[in-house]
């Protein structure tokens, strides 16, 4: 496990976009695995204005989760959110993406589809992950099984309060449907962000306490290849900053 604290979110992002684009030509038919929502946002418009179009063309996308009675036509689900800042900058093809219908009138076969992808595409090369307020990774909720696959989830009251904020009117959000844990944790590099203030206790229970399935982010941590980028807000509540790596590039 790698720890790295960035000054501020910008050069976070820019930081995990060349870390991502590293990582992802080692492979000849790669496969990313993105998060939607407001910590990867920076990253994806690094990639769009940092590189060319033509370095994503043999890249293929896999969703990570998405909310139970939504899709990309509905503004403030994951899909609409990726396609926003990622697929739609990026120009990528809709034969290349695989992700999930929440509005299906068969959400397990949506999970077995998505699975079938995965599986076809010799498993997720890169996945992009953001920690929840409740320590929850995509829709994998507190007290959820390591070994968990691809399913649809009851959503934890937290979760719930905060999706919130991507809709301009409530939303009725009790279900999503989202890759496992263990179908993450078969993923050959992870990357996790935390940006904010917000996320600083978040971040240090995960890091700082054992890890445990109450928190499903800090089961992550003991994979053999994964880098926890943060920036200096996320990192502000860390009892002994001296453990962790400063970005030199950014040291002051």
């Amino acid at each position: 496990m790698r720890i790295v604290i960035y000054p501020t979110y910008e050069a976070l992002s820019a930081k995990v976009a060349a870390c991502v684009m590293q990582l992802m030509p080692a492979y000849d038919l790669p496969l990313l695995c993105p998060a939607s929502g407001d910590t990867p946002a920076g990253l994806y418009r690094a990639m769009a204005n940092t590189y060319q179009q033509t370095q994503y063309a043999n890249w293929n996308f896999v969703g990570l989760d998405e909310w139970v009675g939504l899709n990309g036509n509905d503004e403030g689900s994951c899909r609409y959110s990726v396609n926003r800042d990622l697929f739609q900058p990026l120009g990528i093809p809709g034969n290349h993406i695989c992700f999930f219908d929440g509005r299906s009138t068969d959400l397990q076969e949506e999970c077995r589809r998505t699975e079938q992808f995965i599986s076809e595409k010799n498993g997720i090369d890169v996945a992009i992950l953001g920690v929840g307020m409740n320590g929850h990774i995509a829709m994998n909720e507190p007290g959820t099984a390591k070994d968990n696959r691809t399913q649809v989830v009851a959503l934890h009251p937290v979760t719930k309060k905060v999706g919130q904020k991507y809709f301009t009117r409530p939303q009725a959000l009790d279900k999503g449907i989202t890759l496992g844990m263990g179908t993450l944790l078969e993923s050959r590099h992870i990357i996790l962000m935390a940006s904010g203030k917000h996320k600083a206790v978040i971040v240090q229970k995960m890091l700082e306490q054992p890890p445990t399935n109450e928190l499903p982010a800090s089961l992550l941590l003991q994979h053999p290849s994964v880098t926890v980028f943060l920036d200096a807000d996320a990192a502000a509540c860390l009892s002994d900053r001296d453990l962790y790596e400063e970005d030199a590039d950014n040291r002051g």
